[in-house]
């Protein structure tokens, strides 16, 4: 047996002949960027197809020209002169094609086949925007994707740098056959800041993101507790005030106060000055109605039954005596009036 013969038996026990490989047999695309697969056949073959999602798409002659159900597939040789190598191209990808994609060459080489994955990304943004903060005040931003396939990794950066993954919180929700996230980062502001959003996929080259500028301001001095100390000795102070006032106005009433001895010792003095100022002598009597001057014509003695009495009529003034000032009664006990006599005279005719 020659060595050829050794050789085609070595490739059939290897199972060699009539095998092809495909790769890659898993790739992940983005949306609108070209997918590309290569077949490498080991042998002779006459005719290799592709198939996208089931669908017959394109077929390649080892000789001859290519025919493609569309533009946006093609396929070629890895090199002019080898035609074991052919290059399929999925030009403009979209969701549509993701899939199975499988490449068949007639014979005795059979299928092999790959799975294709398209990624689509979304927008991002801070919703937010520019911020004015105090100094040491907690801030708290959302970030808010839409229309991502698959749902985006969100990460933060402040001032460049990579936050933590402790300080946000980022959540996850399927929108028809697309996702929206929401990622919650809180700090605590302490200088002036550039805060960035990111969201990553595998096939992107470079994170999307969204921005906002952080201004911290001074925070204003507290004046909580100068406050509290003012209150409390302004109420202490008010208090004091207020017990001094009644005090005073208590001893002001006091000294207005009459003393009892001293208004009945000035009603004495009053009274006696007011008895001094009588004439001498003067004194007060009735006015004598039956009084007859001379050479009126009256009745005779004889001819009338004369009744006559006096009556005294009294007319006295009562003080209230000085409880204290005994020595002052007298003075003030009784003031009498000149008493007068009243004569009555009864007539009787027979």
């Amino acid at each position: 047996m020659d060595i050829d013969s050794w050789v085609w038996l070595m490739l059939c026990a290897t199972g060699v002949i009539g095998q092809f490989q495909m790769e890659p047999l898993d790739f992940t695309v983005l949306k609108g960027s070209d997918a590309q697969f290569n077949a490498t056949v080991q042998g002779k073959w006459e005719v290799m197809t592709w198939s996208v999602r089931g669908l017959l798409v394109l077929t390649v002659p080892r000789i001859g020209d290519i025919s493609s159900s569309s533009d946006r597939f093609s396929a070629s040789f890895c090199s002019v002169d080898d035609t074991s190598c052919v290059a399929f191209t999925i030009h403009n990808t979209s969701r549509k094609e993701a899939g199975m994609v499988v490449c068949t060459v007639q014979g005795d080489y059979g299928s092999k086949s790959a799975v294709l994955h398209v990624e689509e990304s979304g927008t991002v943004q801070i919703k937010e925007g520019d911020l004015k903060v105090v100094q040491d005040e907690e801030v708290e931003l959302n970030c808010l994707t839409f229309a991502w396939f698959p749902h985006p990794v969100v990460s933060w950066n402040l001032n460049g740098g990579s936050v933590d993954s402790s300080f946000y919180n980022s959540t996850h929700a399927a929108h028809g056959d697309s996702f929206n996230s929401s990622s919650v980062l809180k700090f605590r502001a302490v200088k002036n800041s550039t805060v960035a959003c990111l969201a990553m996929l595998q096939t992107l080259t470079n994170p999307l993101s969204s921005s906002v500028h952080l201004v911290v301001v001074p925070r204003p001095p507290d004046w909580t507790i100068l406050i509290a100390v003012v209150c409390s000795f302004g109420g202490f102070a008010l208090v004091v005030l207020l017990i001094y006032g009644l005090i005073f106005c208590y001893k002001r009433r006091k000294e207005k106060e009459p003393n009892y001895h001293d208004e009945m010792t000035k009603r004495v003095r009053t009274q006696s000055q007011l008895s001094g100022l009588r004439p001498p002598g003067q004194k007060q009597g009735r006015v004598n109605a039956d009084y007859v001057t001379d050479g009126q014509t009256t009745i005779a003695p004889n001819d009338l039954t004369d009744s006559s009495y006096c009556q005294p009529t009294r007319s006295s003034f009562f003080e209230m005596p000085d409880p204290v000032n005994s020595h002052h009664d007298s003075q003030i006990s009784h003031i009498y009036a000149n008493e007068g006599l009243r004569k009555h005279r009864h007539a009787t005719t027979v």
